[in-house]
């Protein structure tokens, strides 16, 4: 990890001379200097949807948890079920608050019992949270009978997406990447280093997230570049993954919101586990229904819907939007937002306020995007 001279409060990834060689354009975000775009965000977006492109994620945290009778503690603080995870299996979660509020969404990727006989965990969680995800974890883990590990500002994370990405990465991967399930991991080798190759991303495509250590990472990525992989910044990473109606935590997703509100009911496992932070609130809004949605919406026309704007249904405004951008893929603007329940099915027609207008939208399926699809 290599410190910005002109922004001393600012990291900077070990790729960070790498993305400077593409002349990517650097903002930056969540305490860190990263790339926004190389060739442009739409060029960039279409690379991942048709072929194949990588992003530098190395900003992201990354936790090694071990420890004895780690799973049941963990299990104490997700409303999902851990403890079918078998060694190389994944599950993505979140961390609640009491209120049943979203601390954070996160990837536990399960590594078995190692060799001093104790359960290991490896967690990404996102950049902007990662020292309230670990001070959460500290507090409410057992330090006595559990090890945390911190390598966010020392491991390189790369994710290569797309059609094309398996066949790319595995030019320069010893093991066959083709027998790692969707949410599986492997330990592999690259370059006859050691590597944590994880088959999930934030895109909507299949691919590999790869963690290894800076001077494997820096090869691995001017390799790839080499044989005609193309990098892409954050601004493609964000439109891939909303047209992939993926939450973006601070935007879609707090520690106001529930995930029975979210959508993300799917990861609530009541009947499945016991006890769990928060577990009361998601009992009771289960039991009464949620009074409010995230709902997909389609704008009429071209008027991009932005965060924050007002989602306005007769005359009144009943909600906002948390995310919006023009879709490369399907040509039109797409957003997500709250609205009240009454009003969070399929095609129902709402507006939306932009710059002291009205414009209509209409509430659709969710993703908007889907692989094959």
């Amino acid at each position: 990890m290599v410190q910005s001279s002109s922004s001393p409060q600012l990291h900077r990834t070990p790729l960070y001379l790498a993305h400077l060689e593409q002349a990517a354009r650097l903002v930056p975000f969540s305490g860190w200097e990263m790339p926004v775009q190389y060739s442009g965000i739409s060029k960039e977006h279409q690379a991942v949807r048709q072929q194949v492109g990588m992003f530098d994620i190395s900003h992201m945290g990354k936790f090694i948890l071990r420890g004895t009778g780690l799973v049941d503690q963990l299990q104490q603080l997700v409303p999902s079920d851990l403890s079918a995870l078998q060694p190389g299996m994944a599950q993505y979660t979140v961390l609640l608050n009491p209120e049943g509020g979203i601390v954070d969404d996160l990837i536990f990727y399960y590594q078995g019992v190692n060799a001093a006989g104790l359960e290991q965990m490896t967690t990404i969680v996102n950049a902007a949270t990662t020292e309230k995800d670990r001070n959460w974890l500290l507090t409410h883990l057992n330090s006595g009978q559990i090890q945390f590990e911190d390598l966010s500002l020392t491991l390189v994370l790369i994710a290569v997406q797309g059609p094309e990405a398996v066949r790319s990465l595995q030019a320069f991967v010893q093991e066959d990447l083709s027998q790692v399930p969707r949410f599986g991991h492997i330990t592999g080798t690259i370059a006859g280093k050691p590597a944590f190759l994880a088959r999930t991303g934030y895109t909507g495509e299949d691919g590999f997230e790869v963690m290894l250590e800076p001077e494997s990472g820096v090869q691995l990525w001017r390799s790839l570049v080499e044989a005609g992989v193309t990098p892409c910044g954050l601004g493609a990473r964000d439109t891939l993954r909303l047209e992939a109606a993926m939450a973006l935590y601070g935007q879609d997703i707090d520690e106001s919101t529930t995930p029975l509100e979210a959508g993300l009911g799917w990861l609530v496992h009541l009947d499945r586990k016991g006890d769990f932070i928060g577990r009361s609130v998601l009992e009771q809004q289960k039991q009464d229904g949620v009074t409010r949605r995230l709902v997909g919406l389609r704008m009429d026309g071209r008027n991009i819907a932005r965060h924050d704007y007002p989602i306005v249904h007769q005359g009144e405004a009943v909600g906002q939007v948390t995310s919006g951008t023009l879709s490369p893929t399907l040509g039109y603007p797409i957003a997500l937002g709250y609205v009240p329940a009454s009003l969070a099915k399929v095609n129902q027609a709402l507006e939306v306020e932009i710059r002291g207008k009205t414009y209509g939208a209409t509430v659709v399926k969710r993703p908007f995007y889907k692989l094959g699809k």
